[in-house]
């Protein structure tokens, strides 16, 4: 089991940053290719960015695209999405997964989730 811990949420106004964080636990959380997803009351969770384990790929929903950054440290076994120009429809719950064997765009691919940070983005 592999236990994922995000940090970074809160309340901010439309126009401001945010940055979450995801620590993924021990030497093998460097491997795993790591994704963001958010879900908004009433909806259905979905994709906002991954990264591959080695770094050289990324991607991005439409959404945020132009507006969100996905990075890792490896020394820190931590995973950020850099969210910038934030609108209240960006407002959800943003969950961190990892490990996926699949296409990085897929929740169902993802086995490891964290417990989700709640982003507000006020008008």
């Amino acid at each position: 089991q592999v236990h994922l811990v995000e940090s970074g949420g809160g309340l901010v106004q439309a126009g401001g940053s945010l940055r979450l964080s995801c620590v993924v636990p021990g030497r093998t959380g460097t491997r795993y290719t790591m994704g963001w997803f958010r879900q908004a009351p009433g909806k259905e969770r979905e994709f906002v960015s991954a990264i591959t384990g080695a770094g050289t790929v990324t991607s991005y929903a439409e959404s945020v695209k132009g507006r969100s950054t996905i990075s890792r440290d490896y020394a820190k076994n931590t995973v950020y999405l850099q969210m910038n120009r934030l609108k209240p429809e960006d407002t959800a719950v943003y969950y961190c997964a990892a490990g996926s064997t699949g296409g990085i765009t897929a929740a169902s691919g993802y086995p490891y989730w964290g417990q989700g940070t709640q982003v507000t983005v006020s008008s």
